[in-house]
């Protein structure tokens, strides 16, 4: 991960080595917290590019990260479903 923006309310990040799976996860579930204002991505080129994500909010960084979690804490649900399905 890179820091591109790095204002009081605006982040910019470029997402090496992911693609729209993980930039539009993380996108819908900043756009679930009430202190952003927006959250978008872009993939500049469909082959060679890497993604940058925009947030802009109250705290950018705060909100990444809690997206973030929030993230991994479904996954980890999603997988202990699967795996108690399969017993």
């Amino acid at each position: 991960m890179k820091i591109i923006t790095d204002k009081k309310k605006e982040l910019e990040i470029e997402i090496t080595g992911e693609t729209h799976t993980l930039c539009n996860a993380l996108r819908k579930t900043l756009m679930e917290d009430e202190d952003v204002e927006a959250a978008a991505y872009v993939i500049e080129h469909p082959i060679i590019g890497e993604p940058k994500l925009q947030i802009k909010a109250k705290n950018p960084k705060k909100s990444l990260k809690k997206a973030a979690e929030t993230l991994k804490a479904q996954c980890d649900e999603f997988k202990t479903l699967v795996e108690s399905s399969e017993s």
